[in-house]
């Protein structure tokens, strides 16, 4: 093997590993995620802004503008549902509610030996087209929910690293 070839192996090596920096903890549970290097918690302004109050998540890291966000949240009781029937509600809901919705993925996945709700789409907002990646299940009666959403025409500069950080969820058990 070339001396080239090697640096640019360690190089790309080196720079895959970089783009997840830091671990979070969901609050009330034992699940960690990685976040994107560049993803700092966002300011109550920008969260304000983002989400209307009625619908804000606890928690949401993002890149510096806002754009490209995860957002996530255990908090709404949900004793005795099933993912099956959170999926077909939430595909109603969505399909109702949300301007110009497109599906990409509307299925149940594992993720760290737990089922998941994966919604995929793109919609549009108000001012711009949105990519949302949403994970959905149930830990202890309680919802838990990701959403990795960005700005439609940010999504191919930040979706490795979106990807990544859904590989990275555990439940610490």
């Amino acid at each position: 093997m070339t001396a080239f070839i090697q640096k640019l192996l360690v190089g790309f090596a080196l720079s895959s590993s970089l783009l997840l920096a830091e671990t979070m903890t969901v609050e009330g549970t034992t699940v960690t995620f990685e976040a994107p290097a560049d993803f700092k918690p966002l300011s109550e302004e920008i969260i304000t802004l983002k989400w209307p109050s009625h619908r804000a998540p606890n928690y949401a890291v993002g890149n510096e503008a806002g754009s490209t966000t995860i957002a996530y949240d255990y908090k709404a009781d949900v004793t005795g549902a099933t993912l099956p029937v959170l999926k077909m509600q939430f595909t109603a809901v969505f399909d109702q509610s949300i301007p110009g919705i497109e599906w990409i993925k509307n299925e149940i996945v594992m993720l760290d030996g737990e089922e998941w709700i994966m919604f995929e789409m793109t919609s549009n907002a108000v001012d711009t087209d949105i990519h949302n990646l949403l994970l959905v299940t149930i830990l202890e009666d309680t919802l838990l929910t990701f959403n990795f959403n960005s700005v439609k025409h940010e999504f191919p500069q930040y979706e490795a690293a979106l990807r990544e950080s859904i590989e990275s969820i555990r439940f610490n058990r």
